[in-house]
């Protein structure tokens, strides 16, 4: 996404979904947060469908595993 009109595309498309809750458009990052009670393949197959570039990201926790604090 890289302009308004990219983000009016996927707003539009978001909006029209069925079991999304809400969701956030990070144009700077390129990134959507989508928060429902939904797939995410399927949020990610229908919005791929605006012929924008689609894929999982990972969170802090995915990147940094060493990080993290275990329970004893």
């Amino acid at each position: 996404m890289s302009c308004q009109g990219c983000v009016g595309a996927v707003k539009r498309v978001l909006g029209k979904m069925e079991g999304v809750e809400s969701y956030d458009i990070d144009l700077e990052q390129q990134k959507v947060t989508v928060k429902g009670n939904i797939q995410p393949d399927t949020v990610l197959q229908t919005v791929s469908k605006t012929g924008k570039k689609t894929t999982f990201w990972e969170t802090e926790a995915e990147a940094k595993p060493s990080e993290a604090v275990a329970a004893a």
